[in-house]
């Protein structure tokens, strides 16, 4: 799951990003508002965390930018006030959450999660597909007979396939989602990573696999 953040205060966004990181979040950092805009129109995130005091252009007109475009991507607000009038104009600008600095990275973990948590997917932590399940909380890809840690880039491939079963998901989609639209990594990782989680799939007994497509892309199936 890749996250932008908007936040102008340096020590402290490198501090969320690490954060982030740490919990299997692919996160990009920018300092202003109006970079926040460009990499938004540019890149693909599964959510955005706005500081609401930033130069250039403040997170509430961020927010109203996003929202009358017809941009519905999560949108937690980071800031120092804590005012119910500055609550208020965020939510009535179609923020998501709203939280208050300073805060504990456990309070920041569950509201992300709250946030980007798909109306398709059950109120839980928990993604499953055959006999095979994923915990989102903990990371661990599990069977009834085992169960793997999965390292963060396993991690989201796996949540990606699982949040899209039988479809095609392309390689290109897999570098943009997990990777970032510029990074410089070859694009022969994406093959490597499902090597990897092909692997312990089996290992688990999986009644599931993922199914390349040449040319085209991976699926995630039922094993018939």
């Amino acid at each position: 799951m890749r996250l932008l953040l908007a936040e102008d205060e340096a020590s402290l966004s490198r501090a969320i990003v690490a954060i982030l990181k740490k919990n299997n979040y692919e996160a990009d950092a920018v300092y202003d508002g109006e970079a926040a805009l460009d990499w938004l129109a540019s890149n693909n995130y599964d959510g955005v965390i706005l500081d609401v005091m930033m130069p250039k252009l403040d997170g509430f007109s961020v927010l109203r930018k996003l929202r009358a475009a017809g941009n519905s991507i999560p949108v937690l607000m980071l800031t120092a006030k804590s005012e119910v009038d500055d609550k208020v104009m965020g939510l009535d600008a179609g923020a998501n959450d709203y939280l208050t600095k300073p805060f504990a990275a456990k309070e920041l973990l569950a509201r992300i999660r709250a946030m980007t948590r798909t109306q398709s997917t059950q109120n839980t932590s928990e993604m499953r597909m055959g006999n095979i399940c994923l915990n989102r909380a903990t990371f661990e890809l599990s069977s009834p007979t085992d169960s793997f840690r999965l390292a963060s880039k396993e991690f989201q491939m796996m949540e990606l396939l699982l949040a899209n079963p039988r479809h095609l998901i392309s390689t290109e989609h897999f570098m943009e989602r997990i990777w970032g639209q510029d990074s410089e990594t070859d694009i022969h990782v994406v093959w490597v990573y499902i090597s990897y989680l092909r692997k312990k799939l089996a290992a688990l007994n999986a009644n599931i696999q993922i199914k390349a497509t040449r040319n085209a892309g991976y699926t995630l199936e039922e094993i018939k």
